[in-house]
């Protein structure tokens, strides 16, 4: 079988997601939904939508029959930007506005409201045409209304860890619980979902992907937040450095922490979870945690969670689903933005 080109796969699903989502985003009045519709038409790679189509094209399934479940997971995912943006007050996201600055607060959170609602008529309406079985709309309605309730519990979490005083009083088994919740659990209803929407599978198999994408999630988290702090924000379309501002307990900056000596912590220290804190103090801070060296550890840590990943497929035959999966994997521990 011929490699797989990851980037190549990425982008043509993505444009299949984003036709069939942006089909969905159109109603009365307009502006809610051009809100609503903002970071979908502002890009983006679509990799939880990839695992699922992937994940249904393990066994089976295929992209049509796909759709409902990648769009509904996608469609959760921007809501939760959304309301992310607002809590941290962030300007930019994917290199535009966030929601909140460019269509005003109510509209924003009216926008949210409406892609968390789509996503459940998406797996209930529409997942139905498709030909999937009312015993697996019920399972994969069950595990989305899981999944946003993880993710609400890890952005509190989130939440609360950042408003802790002392800024090592946080270890690695509470950061990796928190983005477990925040982060990995949309990835893990992702492959979930794929699976429960493809015509050939079993629970063990929806058990099975799911702990894969559990582990990329993990890793996609961890890679995230280094990317947040020594990314360039001319590819990413973020603001390096907002999570140091607002004094939130990343894996990152916390060992950075940990590995910084003398003025190299006071530097950090000096802009951590300071908002008011001025564009050359956190240039400063952002560029001193670039050469201390956390970028390999980091990368490690995530290199572990890609491992057992790939490891929960290994008893699957070679497959070209198979390998997009591994190589989604891969790409993840890899990327730059």
């Amino acid at each position: 079988m011929k490699a797989i080109d990851i980037k190549d796969e990425l982008e043509s699903n993505a444009s299949s997601v984003n036709q069939y989502i942006l089909s969905l985003l159109e109603g009365d009045p307009i502006e809610l939904y051009r809100a609503s519709s903002h970071y979908i038409k502002s890009g983006g790679k679509r990799l939880r939508p990839f695992l699922v189509i992937k994940s249904s094209e393990m066994f089976g399934g295929y992209l049509r029959r796909a759709l409902p479940a990648a769009a509904a997971v996608e469609l959760v995912h921007n809501f939760s930007l959304v309301h992310d943006d607002i809590m941290d007050n962030d300007d930019m996201r994917h290199s535009v506005q966030t929601v909140h600055k460019h269509y005003g607060m109510p509209l924003a959170i009216l926008a949210g409201d409406i892609l968390f609602s789509k996503a459940f008529e998406l797996l209930a309406v529409n997942g139905r045409a498709k030909g999937i079985s009312e015993k697996a709309i019920c399972e994969m309605v069950a595990k989305l209304s899981s999944a946003c309730i993880q993710v609400c519990e890890g952005q509190a979490t989130d939440v609360r860890m950042a408003s802790m005083k002392d800024e090592l009083s946080i270890d690695s088994p509470q950061y990796i619980n928190m983005i477990s919740k925040k982060t990995a659990a949309l990835f893990e209803l992702s492959c979930a979902l794929g699976v429960l929407s493809a015509p050939n599978s079993s629970a063990i198999d929806v058990e099975r992907l799911s702990w894969f994408g559990r582990n990329i999630g993990i890793a996609f988290q961890l890679v995230d937040d280094l990317i947040g702090i020594t990314g360039d924000p001319k590819l990413t379309g973020k603001a390096v450095g907002n999570d140091l501002r607002e004094g939130k307990k990343t894996y990152p900056i916390l060992l950075a922490l940990r590995n910084a000596k003398g003025q190299n912590r006071s530097k950090i220290l000096k802009i951590f979870g300071r908002k008011n804190a001025s564009a050359s103090d956190l240039k400063e801070a952002v560029g001193t945690i670039s050469t201390i060296g956390i970028d390999q550890e980091i990368r490690l840590a995530a290199r572990t969670h890609i491992e057992k990943a790939v490891q929960s497929l290994a008893d699957y035959a070679d497959s070209e689903a198979k390998r997009a999966l591994e190589s989604s994997a891969s790409f993840i521990v890899e990327r730059s933005l």
